[in-house]
């Protein structure tokens, strides 16, 4: 099933054509047909045209068919689908890098009257780990943020040589990270996608965009903390 999903998104392009051509050919004998069937006068003439035009309409059914499923296949279904979106492994070693989470700051000595830059340097930000200003940022929502319900993710996406993006989310004491969406194309500036939160349990999450080139590299991925505020029900 992934490999499946895989040959049609990296083929999406070429599919559209193939299918696209196929319809000119099959529109033009549909109207041929159509003409001839309307001018014939006799009987088996009527049945010959009538066959054609059958066949035509059958075959551009087919190939409407086809195109649609390929638009619900690569837009909907493979970004959902573990796997079908490639090198998401390689996306997790980088993610799991000690920039994301910073260890403890080992106070140094110092003389007397000098400030130590260990002691006086705030913690660095999440937001730091990957991010590139005008390739790969996410600016809303900021790191510390609180969000709640249907979240609208902004943001730039646009690297040289670009594949795709996608976002994924994780509680901090958690090893794993899960893709909520994904897209193929360059943003600037623009909304990333809805991040739903509803279902999330209040407190910090880490929300991650990972680009990948058109080559299958992954990126070292923008990483962000937000604080989810939503109000659990009372059973």
């Amino acid at each position: 099933m992934e490999e499946a999903l895989r040959f049609f998104r990296a083929y999406e392009v070429w599919i559209y054509l193939l299918l696209g051509f196929g319809g000119i050919i099959y529109i033009r004998k549909f109207i041929l047909s159509w003409q001839e069937l309307r001018g014939a006068a006799f009987g088996l003439e009527r049945d010959s045209a009538q066959g054609r035009l059958n066949q035509a309409s059958s075959i551009l059914v087919l190939l409407l068919t086809m195109a649609i499923l390929e638009f619900v296949l690569v837009s909907f279904i493979a970004p959902v689908v573990p796997g079908a979106i490639p090198f998401l492994t390689p996306t997790l070693d980088l993610l799991a890098t000690p920039s994301a989470t910073l260890p403890p700051v080992t106070p140094q000595p110092v003389e007397a009257g000098v400030l130590s830059t260990a002691t006086i340097t705030p913690t660095a930000s999440l937001a730091g780990n990957g991010c590139i200003a005008g390739e790969i940022v996410i600016l809303i929502p900021k790191d510390g943020d609180e969000i709640s319900g249907a979240v609208e993710i902004s943001g730039t996406v646009d690297v040289p040589n670009f594949g795709f993006y996608k976002l994924e989310m994780k509680r901090p004491e958690d090893a794993n990270w899960l893709t909520i969406l994904a897209g193929n194309d360059i943003k600037k500036n623009e909304i990333l996608g809805i991040w739903n939160t509803t279902l999330l349990p209040p407190g910090y999450h880490q929300l991650g965009l990972v680009v990948t080139d058109n080559q299958g590299k992954a990126l070292p991925p923008c990483v962000t903390q937000v604080r989810v505020t939503n109000i659990q029900a009372t059973p």
